[in-house]
């Protein structure tokens, strides 16, 4: 469901902007994704299609997207470290992330010295890189 629910809003920006921009028809949209939302990436792009093909302007639209790496860095050290190497995270606690990356703070800690102050560097939320229309 979370992916649907951030579907929606992709494609209500994607038609605010193109409605700005003067577009009548959407043809592409570039996405970046930050991997700390950790998407189920093809549960989003098949929300994304079929929540499109309601909408007129985006039905036809292509989208691409690239996954942005999660790194974050320690406030109390400096030690820089991406998600892969975060030890041992529980199925509970992905998933709590997963619904709400704010979370991040109270189960990721710092691989380095334990603490949990970081700060995200890159990889968080949803990116509109660009629109193509006509």
């Amino acid at each position: 469901m979370h992916e649907w629910a951030l579907a929606e809003a992709v494609i209500a920006a994607v038609i605010e902007e193109s409605r700005k921009e003067g577009l009548k028809e959407v043809t592409k949209v570039k996405l970046k994704i930050g991997e700390l939302q950790q998407i189920e990436t093809e549960i989003f792009e098949f929300a994304l299609n079929e929540l499109g093909k309601v909408q007129g302007s985006v039905a036809k639209m292509e989208v691409e997207m690239a996954v942005e790496r999660a790194v974050f860095r320690c406030r109390v050290c400096g030690n820089e470290w991406d998600l892969r190497e975060t030890p041992g995270m529980s199925e509970e606690e992905t998933e709590a992330i997963h619904l709400a990356p704010e979370v991040a703070h109270a189960y990721i800690r710092c691989p380095s010295c334990k603490s949990p102050d970081f700060e995200v560097l890159h990889g968080r939320g949803i990116l509109i890189e660009y629109i193509k229309g006509r």
